[in-house]
């Protein structure tokens, strides 16, 4: 049997463990950390011999002490560091968070997201908490949000629906992005009985002119089993992985799919999909077993 003093050191110890291990999920991970990760394929349909860096940043989610606008373009240095030939920023700008001390204007943002540099440009999708954080938005039922016209002042177009086709050493791809799919919130003031998107995958692909490769935007990843095979890959964000993440599974994931399309680079049916593990926090500021990242992807 164990004795009372043994007892008390045990549960002692185990206190210590959790409050350490808590520190870690609350603080050090999602304040201190920052990887790259970093994935390389030749999807189907992908021209030969082009060859194409992409850099993708997803749910900033601007508030102090949490993702400060100097944490912003601290991250966007580092991005610039990684040589993309294109950079992509995959939505979820705006907090969507209570636990802060300070919200992060738009203009102070979107500011530090001005100093991100790539040969082919930035292009930006909006994310959820972009539409529902502004009340202007969600009562007009579409039109842009402050997001839309931050990042326009800054010089970063964004994609609502869009296809625009670009160049790299004389090879055509296109660039589509979709606007949220879970743009407006359902509640009697708004006059809307269910959440409602305003993305528009058909739409958006009829704007594809031809065969050329196709890299689609899309911030949430539910999209994905409607994608059709004409699209070469797929970025998402907005389920930071879970937030948490052990031995390769996350427990809870706002997706209807549950952690299929978690995080990571998802495969089916011969089709391609990378989801971002994001850069911020939404609802908690907790981050365990999945540290903010910026990703990175070699195609051809």
């Amino acid at each position: 049997m164990i004795s009372r003093r043994g007892f008390l050191k045990l549960m002692g110890g185990s206190f210590a463990g959790l409050m350490a291990l808590g520190g870690y999920a609350f603080a050090y991970e999602p304040l201190a950390r920052l990887g790259i990760s970093h994935y390389r394929l030749t999807p189907p349909g992908w021209t030969p011999g082009l060859k194409l860096r992409l850099v993708a940043l997803a749910d900033f989610h601007a508030c102090e002490p949490w993702m400060s606008a100097d944490r912003i373009a601290s991250i966007c240095a580092r991005a610039n560091e990684l040589e993309g030939d294109i950079t992509l920023l995959l939505g979820d700008y705006a907090a969507g968070m209570n636990m802060v001390t300070h919200y992060v204007h738009s203009s102070e943002w979107s500011k530090a997201l001005a100093t991100l540099r790539a040969p082919l440009g930035v292009h930006a999708i909006m994310g959820n908490h972009d539409w529902w954080e502004d009340r202007t938005a969600q009562k007009n039922g579409g039109g842009d949000t402050f997001g839309h016209r931050a990042l326009a002042e800054a010089g970063i177009p964004v994609y609502s629906n869009r296809a625009v086709r670009l160049k790299k050493d004389g090879h055509g791809f296109w660039l589509a992005g979709l606007e949220d799919q879970l743009a407006l919130l359902p509640g009697r003031k708004w006059g809307r009985s269910r959440m409602q998107g305003l993305d528009d995958l058909g739409g958006t692909l009829a704007q594809v002119s031809d065969d050329a490769p196709v890299i689609l935007l899309a911030h949430e990843p539910d999209i994905f089993p409607r994608v059709p095979e004409r699209v070469s890959l797929t970025l998402s964000g907005h389920t930071h992985g879970g937030q948490i993440r052990l031995f390769g599974y996350s427990p809870v994931v706002p997706s209807r799919y549950g952690d299929r399309y978690a995080y990571g680079h998802i495969v089916e049916n011969g089709r391609n999909i990378i989801v971002s593990g994001g850069l911020g926090c939404s609802m908690v500021p907790v981050r365990f077993g999945v540290p903010p990242e910026i990703v990175v992807i070699d195609l051809g």
